[in-house]
């Protein structure tokens, strides 16, 4: 990302900044920091990297210069202020060494003992771990009150979050100075106390571990984890692709660091972590990881023994010309909305013809919006309205090919839902499920035909949101399978495969990750504003997890998270009390006015 160079403004206390290590991260921090004005000192004992730094500086600023964002002569300034060096004696004249060495505990040691005796005295020594303990490095220097963490992420010239790190040793006055030269880079300091993986990356890490446990047990594809939490959650990136970015042999590191101070199960690495990087299977920047690449530091994705082929089943499915859906809320309409669309005729039955009408009606509205939008034109609009059918009672699904559930999230409801549909509906008809988090197999067997029971998982709002975990039972029939795979192709939906347990993909990645938030501010470690912006700015996150948790429901979340634990019985997976207490209290999030904020009443 190419950013203006502005004339030197920098705080003459950090005139001169020594960063040491010039690998991806090492350069994108020495190239912020002469971006910004600033001397640098480049040391790396790799003649190879040092060049290479000085050539991404080199492209970058050319960059800036074509698009007229600085000027010839600035950009001449800017490469004068960069230097390089083989021997970390260069770093005696810095304000500022930012280490950012490999993440071995021991190399680092090194570097630092070495540093403490070249360094001038007033200097601050920063590390650019994010696994490491803080503590421990400042204690092998005569100066622990001058040592601090540093954070950046990568790409450091475009992401803008920078975790400062103090320890129970460093002095206020080199953190606020640190803090307030993170600011003038144009940066989002966020302060965080000395314990592996800060706030973004104790959050991110313990996610990734989750995802690559799921995939080594068959549990999904890696193609169908990735597109789960991409087009479920909005992420960037599918977190196996992710720990091929950030390297298997790092994500290992970082998550021994936390599961040895934690003890928590959740931050154990999972076992194909340890079997990749043994084989020297790193990701893209060995040219295999959990995908193949073109080559070692490639991001293009090749074809391999695992790539799914693209000619789908074998089996037929079913012919669906005619879809019912039950439920009258915001989902269940949204539901209906989305068949419609797709040219199917669609019955939407309710408890009542009153609720049956006035969920068509909030369809018709959603149509009206989109041709408002310019989506749809008002011929489709219509048409699709035209395809829909109110019903105030089951007995309106009888004659339809699909039938979608969409109603309470409670076992028992669905259940004699679902026995009622087993009575009106006719023999051969696809019965589906939109649960997020109860048993399948428990809904189908209140049927006497669960062979035709399929989970079909939609994400709210229906009409938007791509994805749809198809679930199967022990019991599902393959050409039901195909059947609902079928369906949301037409429909334009992206389906991934699942095993019938609790949370499927998403919310069994998604909800400890939530649940470990609340655990971050229940044991104040970071606040919700700090938390959230680690997230987004860190992570690429959407939403912070707070933001995210009031929007989802608090109470929600909480039934989700019980469903999770009581199915896993993993200590790590009990939710919050924090949660817990919230729940009790009746802040529910948005919807309630509070929750981990609060809101103003409509």
């Amino acid at each position: 990302m190419d950013r203006p160079l502005p004339l030197p403004h920098h705080s003459s206390a950090f005139a001169t900044v020594a960063v040491v290590g010039l690998g991806t991260m090492g350069a994108g921090i020495a190239e912020v920091m002469v971006r910004a004005g600033h001397e640098v000192i480049g040391i790396d004992i790799s003649d190879a990297a040092a060049h290479q730094a000085v050539e991404t500086l080199e492209a970058s600023t050319a960059r800036a210069v074509q698009r007229e964002r600085i000027t010839e002569q600035e950009r001449t300034a800017a490469l004068a202020r960069f230097r390089t060096f083989q021997d970390l004696q260069a770093a005696a004249e810095a304000d500022l060494v930012i280490e950012v060495v490999t993440e071995h505990f021991d190399v680092k040691r090194e570097v630092f003992t070495a540093l403490d005796g070249i360094v001038k005295p007033g200097a601050i020594i920063a590390t650019g771990t994010n696994a490491l303990s803080v503590t421990q490095l400042a204690s092998h220097t005569s100066r622990p009150d001058r040592v601090l963490g540093l954070h950046f992420f990568a790409p450091a010239p475009a992401m803008k979050l920078v975790e400062v790190v103090s320890t129970v040793l460093t002095c206020p006055d080199a953190t606020n100075a640190v803090t307030g030269l993170v600011r003038a880079l144009g940066k989002e300091p966020v302060p965080v106390g000395d314990r592996p993986g800060f706030i973004a990356d104790g959050l991110l890490f313990g996610y990734l571990n989750q995802a690559a446990a799921m995939y080594e047990a068959r549990y999904a594809t890696r193609e169908d984890i990735d597109a789960a939490m991409r087009l479920g959650c909005g992420l960037p990136m599918g977190p196996l692709a992710l720990l091929d970015l950030i390297g298997v042999d790092t994500a290992q590191t970082v998550l021994e660091a936390m599961y040895e101070a934690s003890r928590d199960r959740l931050h154990a690495p999972a076992p194909v972590l340890k079997q990749l990087a043994a084989a020297g299977l790193l990701g893209r920047k060995s040219g295999r990881g959990f995908y193949t690449y073109e080559a070692p530091g490639s991001a293009t994705v090749v074809p391999d023994a695992e790539t799914p082929h693209a000619t789908g089943t074998d089996t037929p499915g079913r012919p669906v010309t005619r879809v019912g859906v039950a439920g009258s809320g915001t989902m269940a309409t949204g539901i209906a909305e989305v068949f419609a669309k797709a040219g199917y005729e669609v019955v939407l039955a309710a408890r009542t013809q009153d609720k049956a009408d006035k969920a068509a009606a909030q369809l018709a509205k959603s149509l009206d919006r989109s041709v408002a939008k310019g989506r749809l034109t008002q011929e489709q609009r219509d048409a699709a309205v035209s395809r829909v059918t109110a019903a105030g009672s089951l007995d309106g699904l009888a004659d339809v090919d699909l039938a979608v559930e969409a109603v309470a999230e409670d076992l028992a409801v669905k259940q004699q839902l679902f026995a009622t549909l087993d009575k009106v509906c006719k023999p051969g008809a696809v019965l589906a499920t939109t649960t997020s988090s109860l048993p399948v197999i428990a809904i189908a067997k209140s049927t006497s035909r669960p062979q035709d029971v399929i989970g079909m998982h939609f994400f709210n709002p229906a009409p938007a949101m791509k994805l749809v975990e198809v679930v199967r039972t022990v019991l599902t029939a393959d050409d039901v399978h195909a059947t609902v795979r079928e369906v949301c192709g037409t429909v334009r939906k992206h389906a991934v495969d699942c095993g019938d347990r609790a949370g499927f993909i998403v919310n069994a990645l998604l909800f400890p990750y939530l649940n470990n938030a609340v655990k971050m501010v229940q044991e104040h470690y970071a606040t919700v504003e700090d938390i959230d912006a680690a997230m987004k700015l860190g992570g690429g996150y959407p939403m912070g997890p707070f933001e995210l948790l009031d929007v989802v429901g608090l109470d929600v979340s909480l039934a989700i998270e019980q469903v999770l634990h009581k199915e896993f019985r993993d200590p790590g997976l009990a939710p919050a009390p924090l949660l817990e207490h919230l729940v009790s209290a009746g802040c529910l999030g948005r919807k309630t006015g509070r929750g981990f904020r609060e809101y103003a009443r409509r």
